[in-house]
């Protein structure tokens, strides 16, 4: 029998998606169908606080639904946390709108004087709504890519991947972070850009990194659990 698949409701963008970011289909283990939902730029998501975008996703949501069969559904940006109760009541399967859902859990995982740290695309959209949103301690410790920067760049204006410049530029924004909280005790990834990176993040600062892959991989986990033999 055929696998439901995982929908993910992608951001109204052009630039590459790199295995590992959640709108690339080889990032996932399982069968995943992708639909952009048009109108929501990275401007009207990032920078304007998703503000009445909601429709948008319930409607792309209901449509993977119908037509597609999905088992669960996510989006491609974490700042949709901030519609992740619309979505939750509006639809008909389980819905994780963002990474950022993971860090009440990931705080309760931590030995005593640590706790999640976030690592997102913009932290001046990173607001205590959204913190908020996914059940977070408003005193979060957050750390954001440089507005000015690569990545920034590639998300925003369509500039070429360069992958080991990109990857240089999270990783000095994370041991910036580290080196500055050094309560934090595992990392939080905002971006569903970024998991292309999570791994190396990992192995360079011994530190468990949780992002929208994990998230999902959960999720999924749990609408189609593994049967085992008698």
């Amino acid at each position: 029998m055929q696998e439901a698949p995982v929908g993910i409701l992608m951001l109204d963008t052009a630039f590459e998606r790199l295995k590992g970011d959640a709108g690339n289909a080889a990032t996932w283990p399982f069968p995943v169908v992708i639909r952009k939902v048009k109108g929501a730029s990275v401007s009207a998501v990032v920078d304007k606080g998703a503000a009445g975008l909601a429709d948008l996703f319930i409607e792309a949501g209901r449509a993977l639904v119908r037509e597609e069969g999905v088992c669960a559904i996510t989006t491609t940006c974490g700042f949709l946390v901030v519609h992740q109760r619309a979505l939750s009541e509006a639809l008909p399967v389980p819905v994780a709108t963002s990474s950022l859902l993971q860090i009440p859990i990931v705080d309760r995982m931590l030995p005593d004087g640590k706790r999640a740290g976030v690592l997102t695309f913009d932290r001046d959209g990173l607001k205590p709504e959204l913190l908020a949103a996914a059940g977070a301690r408003p005193d979060t410790p957050i750390a954001g890519l440089p507005p000015q920067g690569l990545f920034h760049r590639r998300v925003r204006d369509n500039a070429a991947a360069d992958v080991p410049a990109l990857g240089a530029e999270v990783e000095a924004v994370t041991e910036a972070f580290l080196k500055a909280h050094p309560e934090v005790g595992a990392l939080v990834v905002e971006c569903a850009n970024l998991p292309t990176f999570s791994a190396d993040l990992s192995e360079r600062f011994h530190v468990p990194v949780y992002d929208l892959v994990t998230m999902v991989r959960w999720v999924r986990a749990a609408v189609t659990p593994p049967r085992y033999a008698a």
